[in-house]
C-alpha cells in the first residue's frame, strides 16, 4: 500500500470506524478530524445552487454522528457539507437530504434568530482562535432564515451577536441545498503567515424537525450541546487575507410622533433624532464599539406577567447593544444574583415606565485563547423619571486548563445630582469573583461572590452562589448555595431578594426505552428548595419540593408533565401579592400541575398548564391555554390566555379572578421583509397593549421599521400612543 494513499485511509475510515463504538459521555479526542478547504478563485454566486466548477472540487463531509433521539448507530437524514473560500469570504454549502422533499419541511415562520427546536435546521460554528471555550454559530432553515450567536463554554449564549453574513437555500423533491457566505471581516482569527498551520475548530449539525434527529459532525455526547468545542474537528487549508481597518458603522435616522391622554387632557409631540453605532475591530482580538444618542424603537415588548410569589421577576434584556457580548459578564447564565444587568441602563427593570434617554456609549472587548478584558461606560440622560447616571463596567476572565476560567468583574453607578426629581448625587460599586471549573467534560462548577458598597450611606454587603453539576446521558444531578445578605445592592445588578441565603439540590434519571419507540425520553426527579434568612440562619422563609415523576418527552417533539409541589411558608413580612394581604403566619399547602404542549412543528399546535391546589390560606387555580396556527411558513398566528381563580385569600378571605390574554399575527413576504402583530390585555390593572413591528432587510443588516405602540390603562384613566418610523443602515469597511 502507497504511503500517501495508506495515509489517507488513517485520517478518513478509521475516525468514522471509531464512531461506531462511541456510547456514553466518551471524552473528546486525542486527534482531532479534519476539515478540508478548497480555494476558488471563481466567483461563487450565492443562490443555494451548488453548480460552480469550484463545488466539483471541494471536498465532502458526510460522515455524521447521531445524537438525538438515541446516541450512535444509523441515521435516517443524510448530510454532506463542503468548504470554499476566496480572499473575502469563507462558503458553506451544504446538502439536507430528506426522501420527502419539500412536503417533508417542518418551519413555523420566517423570522431572524428563531428558536431551536421549532424547524429543521443546518449549522455550523467556528472557534476560529481555537479557544476551545467560544464559538461563534451560524445557523438555517430550508426557507433560508438566519441565526447568528456566540457560545461560551457550550452552554452560555449570547442571542444578541449579529454580524454580517448571507445564507440562499432551494428547496427541491430531493432535500434542501443552501450556502453560507460569511466575510472574513465579520470573523475575529489570528493571523498565521503560513497557510498550512491555520487551523480552526468547526462542528455542524443539522436538526431534522419531523423525526427529532440531530446528526453532528464530529461525535460529540448527547448530553453536550453542539458547541462543546473541545471536541470541535479542525478547519484546515484556509489563506487569511490581510488585515484591514475593520471598521463597520450603522448611522440611523428616526421620525416619532408621541401622543398622550390624561382624562380629558391630551397632549402630542413630534420628535426627529439621529443616531448610531461604530464597530471597530482594532485587530483580531480586539473589538470596539460607540453607540451614540442610542436607540431601540425596533426591539420586542415585554410581556405582561402577574407575580403571585415572593421573588423578583427577571425580565430578559431585549436590546440589541446591549445582547451583543452579554455572555462574558459575571453571573451572565443565571438569574438569582447578577451584579450587572443591563436593564438597570435605560430601562430600570419596569416595562411600564418611560425609557430614559441614552446621551452615548462605549464598549471594549479583547479576547484571545488565554484571557478575555471587556470594558462598557454608558451615560443615561436625565428625564421626567430618572436623574441622569453613569454606568461603568469593568471585566477580565482568565482561561486556565481545557474549560476552566476565573475572573473578576468591577461596576460603578454614579447618579447625577437633580433639582427637578430632588435627588441628590449617588454612588454605588460592585466587585465581583467569579469562574467556572470542569474536571472532567461531565462535571461543571460555577461560583460567584460579589460585594457592594453604597457610598452615601455607607453601606457594604456581599451576595455570593455555588453550583455543581454533573450532566450525562443518563442523568443530571445538581446543587446549588446562595446567600444576598440584607445590605446587598447592586444598583447595576438584579437579585431574586434580599436577606436569603438558599439551598437548591435536585436531579432526574434519563430513561430512553428501547422498545418503546413514541416515547424519546423520560425524566422523572426532584429538585428541593429551601430558604432562610441570611443574617439569621434559623429564621425559615419558604421551602418546597417539586416532584416530577412524570416528564416525558414524545418523539414527535409532544410533551407531558405531572408533578406535585409541597411547600412551606412563613410570612413574617409584609406580603400583599397582586394586593392581596397575607397575614403572617406559617403556611403549608400542596399544589399540582400538568403541563403539555403538542407537536410544535405542525401547522396546529397547543399547549396547556393547569394548576391546582391550596394557597396559603385559601386555593389557587391557574390555567393557562395556547395554540399556535402556522398554515405556511409565511404566516403565523399565536393566541394564549392564562386565569387566575384565588379564593379566600389573606386577611380578609379575598377573591381575586385575573384574566392576561395575548395574541400576536406575524406575516413574512421571505426572511428579509416581515410584519408582526402583537396584543396583550391584563385584567390585573386593566391594561391593554398593542405593538405592531414592520420591518424590512434591504440589504445585509440594514433596516426599514415601522413601529406603533399602544398602552391603555384603563383604571388610571391614561393613554400613550407612538408612531415611529426608523431607517438604519449598515456599511463595513
Amino acid at each position: 500500500m502507497k504511503p500517501k494513499f495508506l495515509l489517507f485511509f488513517l485520517l478518513t475510515y478509521l475516525p468514522i470506524y471509531g464512531q461506531l463504538n462511541l456510547e456514553g459521555n466518551f471524552p473528546p479526542p486525542d486527534t482531532p478530524q479534519v476539515v478540508q478547504a478548497i480555494k476558488t478563485t471563481s466567483e461563487i454566486q450565492v443562490d443555494g445552487i451548488l453548480d460552480e466548477e469550484a463545488w466539483l472540487r471541494a471536498p465532502v463531509v458526510k460522515n455524521f454522528f447521531r445524537k438525538e433521539p438515541r446516541q450512535g448507530g444509523d441515521y435516517q437524514y443524510e448530510t454532506e457539507v463542503q468548504v470554499l473560500f476566496d480572499k473575502k469570504n469563507l462558503y458553506v454549502g451544504f446538502f439536507c437530504k430528506d426522501s420527502l422533499g419539500v412536503k417533508g419541511i417542518r418551519i413555523q415562520d420566517l423570522r431572524r434568530d428563531f428558536e431551536w427546536g421549532e424547524n429543521d435546521i443546518f449549522g455550523i460554528a467556528l472557534d476560529p482562535q481555537n479557544l476551545k471555550q467560544y464559538c461563534v454559530a451560524f445557523q438555517t432553515t430550508p426557507y433560508g432564515n438566519q441565526r447568528d450567536f456566540q457560545n461560551f463554554n457550550g452552554n452560555v449564549y449570547d442571542n444578541g451577536w449579529n454580524t454580517l453574513w448571507k445564507v440562499r437555500t432551494r428547496r427541491t423533491d430531493k432535500g434542501y441545498y443552501g450556502e453560507f457566505s460569511i466575510p472574513f471581516k465579520s470573523l475575529r482569527y489570528d493571523k498565521i503567515p503560513e497557510a498550512d498551520s491555520i487551523s480552526w475548530g468547526i462542528t455542524l449539525v443539522r436538526y431534522a424537525r419531523r423525526d427529532n434527529e440531530q446528526t453532528i459532525f464530529p461525535p460529540i455526547p448527547q448530553s453536550f450541546t453542539p458547541y462543546r468545542m473541545t471536541y470541535a474537528a479542525q478547519l484546515k487549508g484556509l489563506e487569511l487575507p490581510p488585515a484591514s481597518s475593520n471598521i463597520r458603522i450603522e448611522p440611523y435616522t428616526l421620525f416619532q410622533l408621541d401622543e398622550n391622554k390624561q382624562g380629558d387632557v391630551s397632549n402630542s409631540s413630534t420628535n426627529l433624532k439621529i443616531g448610531g453605532d461604530v464597530k471597530w475591530a482594532v485587530n483580531p482580538n480586539t473589538v470596539v464599539d460607540l453607540t451614540f444618542n442610542t436607540d431601540f424603537a425596533q426591539a420586542e415588548v415585554d410581556r405582561a406577567v402577574n407575580n403571585l410569589e415572593r421573588f423578583n421577576i427577571f425580565f430578559p434584556e431585549r436590546r440589541q447593544f446591549f445582547l451583543e457580548n452579554s455572555g462574558i459578564w459575571a453571573g451572565g447564565l443565571q438569574t438569582d444574583i447578577r451584579p450587572f444587568f443591563s436593564r438597570r441602563i435605560g430601562l430600570q427593570g419596569d416595562f411600564n415606565a418611560a425609557p430614559a434617554p441614552i446621551d452615548a456609549g462605549f464598549r471594549f472587548t479583547q479576547r484571545d485563547e488565554k484571557k478575555a478584558f471587556a470594558g462598557l461606560y454608558i451615560h443615561q440622560r436625565e428625564s421626567e423619571n430618572t436623574a441622569g447616571a453613569s454606568f461603568g463596567v469593568l471585566r477580565y476572565l482568565k482561561n486556565y486548563g481545557k474549560e476552566n476560567n476565573i475572573g473578576v468583574m468591577l461596576t460603578h453607578r454614579r447618579d447625577e445630582t437633580s433639582d427637578e426629581l430632588n435627588l441628590d448625587q449617588k454612588n454605588n460599586t460592585t466587585f465581583t469573583i467569579d469562574g467556572l471549573i470542569r474536571p472532567k467534560s461531565e462535571w461543571s462548577i460555577a461560583y460567584i461572590l460579589s460585594a457592594s458598597r453604597d457610598f452615601e450611606s455607607n453601606q457594604n454587603g456581599f451576595a455570593g452562589r455555588i453550583f455543581a453539576g454533573n450532566t450525562t446521558n443518563n442523568h443530571y444531578f445538581g446543587w446549588v448555595t446562595g446567600i444576598i445578605n440584607k445590605d446587598y445592592n447592586p444598583d447595576m445588578g438584579f437579585v431574586i431578594q434580599k436577606n436569603v441565603l438558599w439551598h437548591n439540590p435536585g436531579g432526574y434519571w434519563i430513561w430512553r426505552p428501547k422498545n418503546i419507540k413514541w416515547i424519546r425520553r423520560w425524566d422523572p426527579g426532584m429538585f428541593a428548595s429551601y430558604y432562610h434568612d441570611a443574617d439569621r440562619p434559623g429564621n425559615f422563609q419558604q421551602a418546597s419540593l417539586y416532584i416530577f415523576p412524570i416528564y416525558v418527552f414524545f418523539q414527535d417533539g409532544s410533551f407531558f408533565e405531572y408533578s406535585f409541589t409541597p411547600t412551606w411558608q412563613n410570612i413574617n413580612f409584609d406580603f400583599a401579592p397582586l394586593g392581596l394581604q397575607i397575614e403572617k403566619d406559617n403556611y403549608f399547602y400542596v399544589r399540582q400541575l400538568i403541563r403539555f404542549n403538542t407537536d410544535e412543528s405542525k401547522k396546529l399546535s397547543l399547549n396547556g398548564r393547569l394548576n391546582w391546589g391550596k394557597f396559603y390560606d385559601g386555593r389557587r387555580f391557574t390555567t393557562i391555554a395556547g395554540l399556535r396556527f402556522a398554515p405556511n411558513p409565511r404566516m403565523a398566528f399565536t393566541a394564549d390566555y392564562e386565569f387566575n381563580n384565588l379564593r379566600d385569600i389573606g386577611q380578609e378571605n379575598q377573591d381575586l379572578k385575573t384574566h392576561l390574554v395575548t395574541g400576536g399575527l406575524r406575516l413574512a413576504a421571505n426572511p428579509r421583509l416581515q410584519l408582526s402583530i402583537f396584543y396583550q390585555y391584563n385584567s390585573f390593572g386593566e391594561v391593554g397593549r398593542w405593538n405592531v413591528r414592520g420591518s424590512w432587510e434591504f440589504q445585509p443588516l440594514s433596516f426599514v421599521y415601522l413601529v406603533f405602540n399602544e398602552n391603555d390603562f384603563s383604571d388610571l384613566d391614561r393613554m400613550n400612543r407612538s408612531a415611529i418610523s426608523k431607517i438604519s443602515y449598515i456599511r463595513q469597511f
